[in-house]
């Protein structure tokens, strides 16, 4: 211990403007809830406290991806910690040419960590994430020929193709951390048909096309259940293998995910670039795709503050939704007008929390009117819970941050009910924001009868 505390990481949070508490949270927003104790910083600052790994590398990476600059954990605790070798870039091994024997190295890398991988992937952003989703449209190198045997035979390839739905379903239901071993041992069962080789042309792009929906799948589980850096790792193969697929439909659907979850995690500017490369990527889609991955950028306005470009861009989608077009794939079944509004919604009171008092109320008045009625309102249980229970959280912090308590109380009820059988970080992070809002006003009595049950909610 260090009576004078840690000096290093004194400055680098003053550079920041932000206090040790700040720190913690944003660690725990990006590696998951529970990561590391809301006061821990106080201690390694204050006391020169070493963390356990792997937290000397997770700080380290962190105020990396803020300043801009590299930090190491050796540089930040003077020698005393190091590094931890289980920690890497969700980028790590994948960053090499877009070419098929590339692809196929990176799917051996996840056959040979197999499911007792111990290694902690680390969400990246700025240039190494965008420079990454924008180099995929490369020109692919022409897809081998055939190969004689070991060919997957119809009935198997059949059976692949048709299971995606039902694991689709599996992440409706019970959100991204309930199946999420088991969604990704799927990915694994088919990376390994293709690592084996030996199939016909049009059964290999079969398989890579599956491939990327249950990559795809996978990394939305992993970005649900709080994982940043396993969900990016999860896409960033998926993207591959719409390249390699050549579906480009897919590969746009992936791209506004990784949008998506930037702009959960507060970062919008690049958000809204893997916003736009989506769009770009999709502009030969159906007009379905087309209009989810306009949602995805709009997100990213919202939190940017961009709120013309905000309206914009949702109107186009809606345009979009509406217009007739090719049939849309099947992966495209959860994109309704009402769920386009919800979307709307929850962007809208996202954006409210961080905008200014002026312009607050007339945000949330907003997103309130666009979620009420919807999915929140489905009986507990219902095939959609996981939607119902992230929705009903954002109404929740809309109607709390409007002063209407006795209606947030409720509503939150139900949500946390829901969260007993569906296992969503993604959603319990905005109940800790709706928590945040209630504790100011703990002397009210709803709020004084329902904390007890949502911070016991938050705490499991």
């Amino acid at each position: 211990m260090n009576e004078q505390g840690n000096v290093v990481l004194a400055g680098l949070l003053a550079e920041l403007d932000w206090s040790p508490r700040t720190l913690t949270r944003r660690i725990n927003r990006l590696f998951g809830p529970g990561t590391v104790g809301e006061t821990a910083a106080y201690h390694w600052r204050d006391e020169g406290r070493v963390p356990r790994p792997p937290l000397p590398a997770l700080v380290a990476w962190v105020l990396t991806r803020e300043l801009g600059r590299p930090v190491t954990a050796t540089q930040l605790w003077q020698g005393r910690a190091a590094d931890s070798p289980l920690t890497v870039p969700a980028t790590a091994d994948l960053d090499a040419e877009w070419s098929r024997p590339a692809t196929m190295n990176v799917l051996a890398q996840w056959l040979h960590a197999g499911l007792v991988d111990r290694r902690r992937f680390l969400a990246v952003s700025g240039t190494a994430l965008t420079t990454f989703a924008a180099s995929w449209r490369a020109e692919p190198a022409r897809l081998a020929a055939a190969v004689a045997g070991g060919q997957v035979d119809q009935a198997l390839l059949t059976q692949i193709e048709t299971s995606v739905p039902l694991l689709q379903r599996l992440d409706d239901a019970n959100g991204g951390g309930a199946h999420m071993a088991y969604v990704g041992a799927q990915f694994r069962a088919v990376a390994l048909l293709l690592h084996q080789g030996g199939h016909r042309t049009q059964t290999e792009q079969r398989l890579f096309a599956a491939l990327a929906e249950i990559g795809q799948l996978a990394g939305w589980m992993a970005f649900d259940a709080g994982d940043h850096g396993l969900a990016q790792r999860y896409f960033f193969t998926a993207l591959r293998a719409a390249r390699e697929a050549r579906y480009e439909a897919m590969a746009a659907h992936i791209l506004a995910d990784l949008a998506f979850q930037l702009a959960t995690c507060e970062q919008p500017g690049d958000a809204i670039t893997l916003g736009h490369a989506a769009v770009q990527a999709a502009r030969r889609a159906s007009p379905g795709v087309q209009a989810s991955v306009r949602t995805r950028l709009a997100y990213g306005y919202a939190v940017a503050g961009r709120l013309d470009d905000f309206d914009t861009t949702y109107s186009d989608a809606f345009d979009l939704l509406a217009s007739p077009g090719r049939p849309e794939p099947a992966w495209m079944y959860y994109l309704t007008p009402s769920h386009l509004e919800t979307q709307a919604g929850y962007a809208l009171v996202h954006a409210a929390t961080r905008a200014d008092p002026a312009d607050r109320r007339t945000l949330l008045h907003r997103g309130e009117n666009l979620l009420r009625g919807r999915a929140h309102d489905f009986p507990i249980g219902d095939p959609s819970d996981r939607r119902a229970l992230f929705e009903g959280a954002w109404l929740a912090v809309a109607t709390a941050y409007q002063g209407d308590l006795e209606q947030a109380c409720m509503i939150a009820r139900t949500a946390v009910t829901r969260a007993t059988t569906v296992k969503s970080a993604r959603s319990m992070d905005v109940l800790r924001l709706l928590s945040t809002r209630l504790h100011r006003a703990h002397r009210n009595e709803y709020v004084r009868d329902f904390l007890p049950q949502l911070d016991q909610a938050l705490a499991s």
